[in-house]
């Protein structure tokens, strides 16, 4: 089940990371509260999503070769990501509404649970001849 929940994060990241780079500007204008951050900066999504495309493989690569520390640089983004984005909240007077409900369940949920996730795998055994 943990491996499971693992791949799925995995896929969660890499659609961003598609979404970003791919179609920057849907992305900005679909995803709520991203607007109200500033004008539109093509660079500045396609490189987020590059961000994460490097936590979906790195994540991805430490799941197929069983190597938590992999699991966890990878969730390391996403968890950065997520206490910024607390940080916003906070200054925006921790209103209960669609930002924060899409910042709950798209951000927050999902880079703490890969972070927690991967602390939880299981190290893979070294063997030396």
């Amino acid at each position: 089940m943990t491996r499971t929940l693992q791949w799925l994060l995995v896929g969660w990241f890499l659609i961003l990371a598609v979404w970003m780079f791919f179609s920057p500007m849907s992305w900005y204008q679909i995803t709520p509260g991203v607007k109200e951050m500033g004008p539109f900066n093509m660079h500045f999504v396609m490189d987020l999503g590059l961000v994460f495309f490097a936590s979906a493989a790195a994540m991805a690569y430490g799941l197929y070769r069983h190597d938590k520390t992999a699991i966890v640089c990878g969730a390391f983004w996403p968890v950065l990501h997520a206490t910024f984005h607390i940080f916003i909240w906070f200054q925006r007077g921790v209103p209960l509404d669609l930002i924060a409900f899409s910042n709950l369940f798209g951000i927050q949920l999902p880079a703490w649970a890969a972070l927690f996730l991967a602390f939880k795998h299981p190290n893979r055994r070294v063997q030396y001849a």
